[in-house]
C-alpha cells in the first residue's frame, strides 16, 4: 500500500517550527520596540533640557535688560533669532496680560495669548507636549532672574524635532533588517531542530510500515523520547492483541468448519452403509436413520447457536429494553430447564435476596441466562446442584450461577468464552454442547454494558457472577 502523502502544514514538525519561529522572534521584536521607544523618549529629555537651559540664560537676559517692558534690543532679537533657527522653531515672549511682545515669526506680535500652558506656567508649572505626528515640541519658560520669585512673562517656544524623527525611522529600518536576519537564522534553526525532534516518530512510521500482513516483523522499539517510548509501547500491545485475535480468527474458521463437517461426515457414512447394503434388516434402518436425526439435530443446534452470535454481534442498537421483574424472569428460565436437570436427578435452586426490577433486553437476558445455567447442568455431577442467586444494590443488579460439577482448570478459565473452545472436548461433544454457549451469553451481557466474571476449582464446581445495571444507559 503506497505511503499517505503528507501534509507539510499540518504536521507536527510544522508546528514546532511555527512556535520556535515565533519564541525567537517575539523576544527580539518586542527589545527592538522598548529599545526604540527608550531612545526616542531620552532623545526629547535631553532636547527639553537643552532648549530650558537655553531659554534660561536668554530670559535672564531679558530681565536684566528690560526686554519686556522695552522690547528694543537688537542683541535681544539677534539671539531669538539665532535660538529659533538653530531649532528650526519659533518663539514667543508673551507678558503677565497675555499680550504677545515678541514673535520670531512676526504673525502675532500685539495680539492676546490665552492658552492653558501660558496659564499653567505663570502659576508656577512648567510644561512640555510633545506632538509626535506632527514633529514638533513645544514648551514654556518663565522669564524672570535666578532668585525672584515673580516673573515678567513666558516664553513659549516650538521646535521641530524632525531630527528625532529622521533618527528613530532609521533605527526602526536597521531594526527590521536586524530582524529579518534573526527570522532567517530562527528559520533555519528550527528547520534543522524540527527535522531532529521529529526523526524517532518517522522511525515509528517507518518501523510500522515495514510491518507486513501476518505481522512478521513483531515489536518496534523507538527509546529516542519518553513519547516514543509510550506510542511503541502501547503500539506493541495493539499488534500483540491483534496477533492474537488473528489466531483466534483462524482457530474459529477452523473449529466451525470442523463441527460443521463432523455431522455431515457421520452421516454421510450412515447413508452410505445404507446404500452399500442388500436386504438390510428394518431395524437397522431404524437405528441408522436415527443417528442420522441425532447428527442433523447437532448439525441444526451449531446453526441455531451460529446464528445467534451473529445477531449478538450486531450494533446495540439492536437492544429492545424494557421494564421487567428479573425475579420473575429468573423463575421462567429455571422451569425451562427443570426438566433437563432432572434426567440427573440435579437440584435447580433459586435465591432471591430482595424483588429486582431492571431495564433488560429480555430474549438475550433470558439466553444468556439460559446458556449459563445449561452449562451448570450439563458439566455437572449426577445428584448434584445449580444454585442461582439474585440480589441487588442501588446501581446495579448481580447473578450468581453456581454449580457442584467437575470445575474447569486454572490455565483455561482465560479462554472459556472464545468460540467452540471446550476445556475436554471429548467428554463436551459426549454431552452435545457446541462451545459457543458461553460466547453467546458473555456477548449478550457486554450489549448490556455488563460484566461476567468466573471463578472455579477443579471438582469442586464453578461459578459465574454477571452483573448489570438497573437502569440502562444507551
Amino acid at each position: 500500500m503506497p505511503r499517505k502523502k503528507m501534509n507539510f502544514f499540518n504536521s507536527v514538525r510544522f508546528r514546532i517550527m511555527v512556535i520556535m519561529i515565533v519564541l525567537g522572534i517575539a523576544p527580539s521584536l518586542i527589545i527592538a520596540r522598548a529599545t526604540i521607544h527608550s531612545y526616542e523618549n531620552r532623545a526629547i529629555s535631553l532636547r527639553i533640557s537643552n532648549v530650558r537651559n537655553q531659554c534660561d540664560i536668554l530670559c535672564n537676559q531679558l530681565v536684566s535688560e528690560g526686554y519686556m517692558e522695552n522690547p528694543k534690543s537688537k542683541v535681544i532679537e539677534k539671539q531669538l533669532e539665532v535660538l529659533s533657527n538653530v531649532y528650526s522653531g519659533r518663539i514667543l515672549l508673551i507678558n503677565n496680560y497675555f499680550k504677545v511682545i515678541k514673535d520670531t515669526y512676526s504673525l502675532d506680535e500685539g495680539k492676546t495669548v490665552i492658552a492653558a500652558d501660558v496659564i499653567r506656567c505663570q502659576e508656577g508649572t512648567l510644561t512640555s507636549n510633545y506632538n509626535k505626528k506632527n514633529d514638533y515640541l513645544e514648551l514654556t519658560v518663565p522669564i524672570k532672574s535666578p532668585g525672584q520669585k515673580e516673573q515678567q512673562g513666558v516664553m513659549l517656544i516650538s521646535i521641530s524635532t524632525g531630527e528625532i524623527s529622521s533618527s528613530v525611522e532609521s533605527l526602526e529600518q536597521d531594526g527590521m533588517l536586524f530582524q529579518a536576519i534573526i527570522a532567517l537564522i530562527v528559520a533555519v534553526f528550527s528547520y534543522l531542530a524540527s527535522k531532529a525532534l521529529v526523526k524517532p516518530f518517522d522511525k515509528i512510521t517507518k518501523a510500522i510500515e515495514e510491518i507486513t500482513d501476518g505481522y512478521q516483523k513483531g515489536d518496534i522499539f523507538v527509546e529516542d523520547y519518553t513519547e516514543t517510548e509510550l506510542i511503541t509501547d502501547a503500539f506493541n500491545k495493539m499488534l500483540n492483541r491483534m496477533k492474537i485475535l488473528d489466531e483466534s480468527r483462524q482457530e474459529f474458521v477452523s473449529n466451525v468448519s470442523h463441527e460443521l463437517k463432523t455431522p455431515m461426515t457421520s452421516m454421510k457414512v450412515l447413508a452410505d452403509s445404507l446404500v452399500g447394503q442388500q436386504n438390510v434388516p428394518e431395524e437397522l434402518y431404524q437405528e441408522f436413520l436415527q443417528d442420522i436425526t441425532v447428527e442433523i439435530d447437532r448439525e441444526s443446534k451449531i446453526i441455531t447457536d451460529l446464528l445467534s452470535l451473529v445477531k449478538l454481534d450486531k450494533k446495540v442498537s439492536d437492544l429492545k429494553i424494557e421494564h421487567v421483574n428479573i425475579n420473575d424472569l429468573l423463575e421462567l428460565i429455571l422451569k425451562r430447564l427443570r426438566p433437563i436437570a432432572d434426567r440427573r436427578n440435579i437440584d435447580l435452586i433459586l435465591d432471591s435476596f430482595r424483588p429486582v426490577e431492571a431495564d433488560v433486553d429480555e430474549v438475550k437476558f433470558t439466553l444468556a441466562i439460559s446458556n449459563l445455567v445449561e452449562n451448570a447442568i450439563k458439566y455437572n455431577v449426577d445428584d448434584g446442584w445449580v444454585r442461582v442467586s439474585l440480589d441487588a444494590d442501588h446501581k446495579y443488579f448481580y447473578v450468581k450461577v453456581s454449580d457442584s460439577g467437575m470445575g474447569i482448570p486454572e490455565e483455561a478459565l482465560e479462554r472459556i468464552f472464545e468460540r467452540f473452545y471446550r476445556v475436554d472436548k471429548s467428554h463436551s461433544r459426549e454431552i452435545g454442547g457446541t462451545g459457543l454457549g458461553l460466547s453467546i451469553a458473555r456477548s449478550a451481557i457486554l450489549m448490556h454494558h455488563g460484566t461476567i466474571n468466573v471463578s472455579s476449582k477443579e471438582e469442586e464446581g464453578t461459578v459465574f457472577t454477571v452483573r448489570i445495571a438497573l437502569s440502562y444507559i444507551p
